[in-house]
């Protein structure tokens, strides 16, 4: 079973690497674009059968290591 979980900063949270992402955009002549935030996706190979299961596990694995839960917010998608 493969799954996806999307790490994004959470609301109100300072993200200067989305600022720099931004500010290069408008460098490089792409306008119009007024805000950037820059997250991360892990992708994992679980050996998990049930989809339940799967899901229980990756939270705890965010919960644990995978997202700052304090300033970050997090999304799980499961394929199989």
């Amino acid at each position: 079973m493969k799954a996806k979980v999307f790490v994004t900063l959470k609301p109100g949270v300072l993200d200067p690497q989305g600022k720099a992402i931004e500010h290069a955009l408008g460098g490089l002549g792409f306008e119009g674009v007024n805000e950037v935030r820059q997250g991360k996706v892990i992708e994992l190979d679980l050996a998990a059968k049930d989809r339940a299961a799967a899901e229980a596990e990756v939270e705890a694995m965010c919960k644990k290591l995978l997202a700052n839960t304090v300033i970050e917010n997090y999304a799980i998608e499961i394929d199989g």
